[in-house]
This record gives structure tokens, C-alpha cells and sequence, in this order.
């Protein structure tokens, strides 16, 4: 039987931001608020991680294991998950300069839902897809044995998620715009949409390496390339979590026009990077573009 939480959750609201800044140059903004899909596991966390928590469920798996850094949104998501599953919870987070520290706001988050914490060093956590370094890591933690979630949540299983997403916005507009860390949401999501519909991607991360990562991840789910999707490199703001005062302000701003709540670290760059596209002219007069908000603060 399928745990309550687990069980298909209606469409997320689809709603049109009327916004003066975008209709000055023929583009109609609207917002997918995938934010509201789960109370506590919003958006592209909740798509991702359902079908990875079906899979430990049905193996008969007691405990999660994964993997973030200090302001991991998909951390929290897998230990609200775990709590509301009763299942135990692991994360390996990136940076062992951060163990007795004061945990931040997200860290803490993740232990009060219960998960155990295990802070490894930089350099063995940049090697986690090797094997052996992961074996490691997980035994250290304590979590051997444990059904293993990769960071970001991203892998096959959650690429189905995703597709799901894609799904819900065919037709609803020419471009479908998702701030991307791993990867994974923006392919899934263009494997989802229908022919002629172009999935675009805004990495919150500097490295310009996630075409590759969302090739990869797309030959493993579906056997190839899926889907119409690019990437708009360059509105990281000086990498991840990095939140000047201009994007704060912009965000701010963007709260106020909108009642809309803006997470920083993922949809203000999203939100950020549509505005600055719309202004230099890069979507045609007439073009339709749904923002996914994919999180809340």
C-alpha cells in the first residue's frame, strides 16, 4: 500500500504574474507555483524525492542516506521526508571545518527533523562518485547499507518525477524556465514538455559543466537526449548561496509586486535571469514563459 504521503498530488497552480517590465517587450510571464505542491517538501524536491522514497519503501529500506552542502534545500527536504516517513535519516555534508560549529538555519532544520549529520572533508567529498570513496563516507556516517539518495536528489528515478512536471505545463506556454543545480529538474522537465515547447535552464552554479551532467543524466532515464532544452549561464552571482544586495533587493522587490514569496538561492536567480533575457531581447515579442518556482524561503 502506498504511504499517504506518497500518493499522487493534484497539479500546482498555474498563475499569470502581470508584470510591467516584461509585457513592455511582448513577453507574458507566468508562474508555476510548484512551491505549493507539498507543504513541506515544495517543488522539485518533492518530484524528485517521491520516487526515490517509494523505491527505499518498497525494498524495505529503514534509512535514507545523502548528500549536500550547508544550505542544501534537497538536505531538508530528505529529513522532513524521513520524519513524515519514519524513516532515518542521513546527510553527508560537504566540509569538515563545519563540524562543532553552530549549525546554520538549513542544518538546523535537518536536525531537528532527525537527521544525523556527518561533515566530510572537501577534498574526499568532491570524489563521492567513486565507489569506494562513497562506501567510505557512508560507513563513517554510520549509514551502510542505507538506500542512497545522490546530492540533489537527482538520478533516474527522480528524472520520472520531473517528467511529471513537464507534463502538467504542455501547452501552457513556448518556454519553461527552472533555476538548475544538479541538473536534474531541467531534464526530466524537458522530457515532459510537448514537441515545440523549449525547457530553459538558469545554474545557480558557476562551472558551465551541466550540460553535460543533464546529457548523462538523460541517456540513464531515457535512453538519449529528451526533449528541447538550454542553459542561460552567467546569473550565478558570484556562485552558489551567494545572495548580493542586488538580488536581494530584486527579489524583495519581486515579493512585493507579486505576494510572492522569493527563495534566494535558487528562484531569485531564476526570476533575476528571465527579467534580464526579457530586457535584452532574447524571447520574441508574443513569447509565453512560465517561471517554475521550485521552493520557498
Amino acid at each position: 500500500m502506498t504511504h499517504p504521503e506518497l500518493r499522487p498530488r493534484p497539479p500546482s497552480p498555474l498563475v499569470e504574474a502581470a508584470d510591467e517590465r516584461f509585457a513592455a517587450h511582448g513577453v507574458r510571464l507566468l508562474l508555476k507555483r510548484d512551491d505549493l505542491v507539498h507543504p513541506e517538501l515544495p517543488g522539485n524536491k518533492w518530484r524528485k524525492l517521491a520516487p526515490n522514497l517509494r523505491a527505499a519503501l518498497d525494498a524495505g529500506h529503514g534509512r535514507l542516506a545523502t548528500f549536500g552542502g550547508a544550505y542544501s534545500n534537497h538536505l531538508r527536504a530528505t529529513a522532513a521526508a524521513g520524519r513524515l516517513l519514519g524513516l532515518e535519516t542521513v546527510g553527508i555534508v560537504r566540509g569538515d571545518e563545519l563540524a562543532g560549529r553552530p549549525l546554520n538555519e538549513s542544518l538546523a532544520r535537518c536536525a531537528a527533523d532527525g537527521m544525523r549529520l556527518h561533515f566530510a572533508t572537501r577534498s574526499e567529498y568532491r570524489r563521492k562518485a567513486d565507489p569506494d570513496t562513497r562506501d567510505r563516507l557512508l560507513a563513517a556516517a554510520g549509514a551502510a547499507g542505507a538506500y542512497v539518495v545522490p546530492e540533489g536528489g537527482s538520478n533516474a528515478l527522480a528524472l520520472t518525477g520531473c517528467a511529471e512536471l513537464g507534463r502538467e505545463l504542455r501547452g501552457a506556454s513556448d518556454v519553461v524556465a527552472v533555476a538548475c543545480g544538479t541538473g536534474g529538474t531541467l531534464a526530466g522537465l524537458a522530457a515532459g514538455l510537448a514537441p515545440g515547447q523549449r525547457a530553459l535552464g538558469v545554474p545557480v552554479l558557476a562551472g558551465g559543466f551541466l550540460g553535460a551532467e543533464i546529457r548523462s543524466l538523460q541517456g540513464v532515464a531515457f535512453g538519449g537526449p529528451a526533449g528541447d532544452w538550454t542553459l542561460a549561464e552567467g546569473f550565478d552571482h558570484g556562485g552558489y548561496a551567494r545572495v548580493p544586495a542586488a538580488l536581494d533587493a530584486f527579489a524583495a522587490d519581486f515579493e512585493s509586486r507579486h505576494g510572492l514569496p522569493v527563495e534566494r538561492i535558487y528562484v531569485a536567480k531564476l526570476l533575476w535571469a528571465l527579467h534580464a533575457l526579457t530586457a535584452a531581447g532574447s524571447f520574441p515579442r508574443g513569447t509565453t514563459v512560465t517561471a517554475v518556482i521550485t521552493g520557498r524561503p
